[in-house]
C-alpha cells in the first residue's frame, strides 16, 4: 500500500532538513513525499532539491511544489489532491518522524481492516531540549487532550471529502471534530512515532489569542452538534493555558 506524506513549509531552512531526513529514513518502502512550499524567501527550496537523488536511490516518489498559498491548510488541501497514497500523513517542517512511524501506521491499518483516521503517542521537545510523551487516547467526551496531530494518518478519500476550511490555525480541529461526530473509524496506537517542537504560532498565548481561540473552537464544536459542555471545556482549558504561560513568563523576568 502506498502512503503519502505531506510537509508544508515556509522559510523553514533552519529545520526542514531534519524533517526530510526523517521521511527518507523510514523503514517502510512504498512512500510518496510531497513538500508544499509557500514561495519561501530563504533557501528552503534549494535544501529540499538537494535531496532529490537520495529519494530516487531510496525508491521513494518525491515532489516539491513551491507556489503562493493561503496558508498551511490551503497547502494541505492541495497536497491531498496531489497525493496518490491510500493514507496520508502530515508532518510539519520543524517536526520529525521516528524511523518506524509509517510502518507502524500501515501495520495498524492492515490489522484493523482500514481506518479513517489514526494517531499515536507524540514526543514533545521543549526549547531547552527536555522532552515528555503526550499519550494518545480516544476520549468518550470528545476533546483534543489526547489527539496528536503530527502523528495523524488519514484516508486520502476522507481528506477530499472534507477539506480544511482554510479559516484559521484551528482548521485541524475542524477535521478532527468532523471525524469524531460521524460514523468514522478511528484508531489509536500507543507508541511514540513522531517528535514535536514546542514553540511557534500554535503556542502563542496572548490574551487576544486566547479570546480568538475560544471563540473559534466553541463555534466548531457547535457546528458539529456537540453540547455546551464542550464549549465550557474549551474555555477552562484555554484559560488554564493562559494562566500557566503568564506564570512562566513572570518566573523568567
Amino acid at each position: 500500500m502506498k502512503v503519502s506524506i505531506l510537509t508544508v513549509a515556509y522559510n523553514a531552512s533552519a529545520t526542514i532538513a531534519k524533517t526530510i531526513e526523517s521521511v527518507l529514513n523510514q523503514t517502510y518502502d512504498n512512500i510518496e513525499y510531497l513538500i508544499l512550499d509557500g514561495s519561501s524567501k530563504d533557501n528552503t527550496v534549494s535544501i529540499c532539491e538537494s535531496y532529490q537523488d537520495r529519494f530516487i536511490n531510496r525508491g521513494y516518489e518525491f515532489k516539491i511544489i513551491s507556489e503562493n498559498d493561503k496558508g498551511m491548510y490551503d497547502a494541505l488541501n492541495k497536497g491531498a489532491k496531489l497525493a496518490t497514497g491510500e493514507i496520508v500523513g502530515q508532518i510539519n517542517a520543524d517536526d520529525w518522524y521516528e524511523p518506524f512511524a509509517v510502518a507502524k501506521m500501515v501495520e495498524l491499518y492492515n490489522r484493523c481492516s482500514g481506518y479513517d483516521m489514526a494517531y499515536a503517542d507524540l514526543r514533545m521537545v521543549n526549547p531547552d531540549g527536555s522532552t515528555w510523551i503526550k499519550r494518545s487516547k480516544i476520549d468518550k467526551f470528545v476533546n483534543t487532550r489526547h489527539w496528536n496531530h503530527p502523528t495523524q494518518f488519514t484516508k486520502r478519500d476522507l481528506l477530499l471529502e472534507h477539506p480544511y476550511p482554510v479559516k484559521c490555525m484551528s482548521d485541524d480541529l475542524d477535521l478532527f471534530l468532523y471525524i469524531r461526530s460521524g460514523k468514522k473509524h478511528v484508531e489509536v496506537l500507543n507508541e511514540t512515532i513522531a517528535d514535536f517542537t514546542v514553540e511557534g504560532m500554535s503556542h502563542s498565548k496572548s490574551w487576544q489569542d486566547i479570546k480568538d481561540r475560544i471563540k473559534t473552537k466553541t463555534e466548531m464544536y457547535r457546528k458539529y452538534g456537540y453540547s455546551y459542555a464542550h464549549a465550557v471545556d474549551v474555555v477552562v482549558v484555554e484559560l488554564g493555558k493562559y494562566i500557566l504561560e503568564s506564570c512562566r513568563n513572570r518566573q523568567k523576568q
